[in-house]
């Protein structure tokens, strides 16, 4: 059994180990691998790990040996899976790995826009406390998120875990699901009243055919000019332009991205300069722990897959 990880680096980073794969045969390991040297990494394992690389039929098309592609994420869009079936290649997919981490990113965010501690900590780094006529100051109003209402666009394992956090900030939860979902505390809404009566909105769904850019600018004029927007999710959920030049216009107050259309994002990303718009690298998933779990539950993928009772299949 040959194994090739095609692109491990972000995932095993300096503090895990991929040779625990070597259980299941020769491993093949590389960080970072580009389009053209996919089908020549590849031509002759019968397991591919991968996280990012694109799959497409015509690179499937020429790997006569493949018989599972294990993705080292729960997003399996870079993998043409009409292509995968009609050869009989398994793919499985690591469902629920980050949903403490990516929960705890979006508010990590949503905090740093409701209360500007990295902004103002920036500022005492920078003297302006020193040199301050008032024992105290924020370069920022700070707001209170109780009794604000949080809505959240997508109410699966992470869009739960936000419902709860924001529940104990004594938020007011509200969301919308493409599947009818009955919580608690949370009062399932349209989107485009979810997106009218929400002072942050969180999206949590994955990325579909039907959902690409449905982000745009007529949704976003429907926002609280004193609203935010936060998005963990894929960055292709949102129209950028649209975005950009609603945070210029003032439609709303702020936006906290974790993900972009495009990544590494191209320079000319309008969102990059936007006004009001914190970016980070794309590294909500990217917790010790999450990573750990990626790590397992593949393990449990393979071996079910090897013993014929493949598990997580996409």
């Amino acid at each position: 059994m040959k194994i090739v990880i095609i692109d491990g680096f972000t995932l095993f980073s300096d503090d895990l180990d991929w040779h625990i794969f070597e259980q299941f045969g020769e491993v093949i390991y590389y960080e970072r691998t580009p389009a053209d040297l996919v089908v020549e990494r590849t031509q002759d394992a019968q397991i591919v790990l991968n996280n990012k690389v694109v799959f497409s039929e015509k690179i499937i098309n020429q790997l006569p040996d493949l018989q599972m592609i294990g993705m080292f994420a729960t997003g399996y869009n870079v993998i043409d899976t009409k292509a995968t079936t009609s050869r009989n290649i398994t793919v499985c997919n690591v469902p629920g790995y980050g949903t403490n981490s990516v929960a705890q990113h979006a508010f990590a965010l949503l905090l740093e826009l409701s209360n500007h501690a990295g902004k103002n900590a920036q500022s005492v780094a920078a003297g302006e406390w020193v040199s301050a006529k008032d024992w105290c100051y924020t370069r920022s109003p700070i707001i209170e998120l109780a009794g604000k209402t949080l809505g959240i666009v997508g109410f699966g394992n992470i869009g739960q875990q936000m419902a709860s956090i924001g529940n104990a900030l004594g938020m007011k939860v509200i969301y919308h699901s493409r599947s009818s979902k009955k919580h608690d505390f949370a009062q399932e809404i349209g989107l485009k009243n979810l997106f009218e009566e929400s002072d942050f909105i969180s999206l949590n769904c994955p990325l579909t055919s039907d959902n690409q850019h449905f982000v745009n600018y007529d949704l976003l004029s429907k926002m609280k000019k004193t609203a935010f927007i936060i998005n963990t999710s894929r960055g292709a959920l949102i129209e950028e332009t649209d975005l950009a030049n609603a945070l210029s216009e003032g439609l709303l107050a702020g936006a906290g991205l974790d993900v972009l259309s495009d990544e590494p994002p191209l320079a000319n990303n309008p969102l990059l300069s936007a006004k009001n718009c914190i970016i980070t690298p794309h590294n909500a998933w990217i917790s010790f722990e999450a990573r750990q779990r990626i790590i397992d539950v593949t393990i449990k993928n393979i071996k079910g897959f090897l013993g014929g009772n493949p598990i997580n299949v996409v």
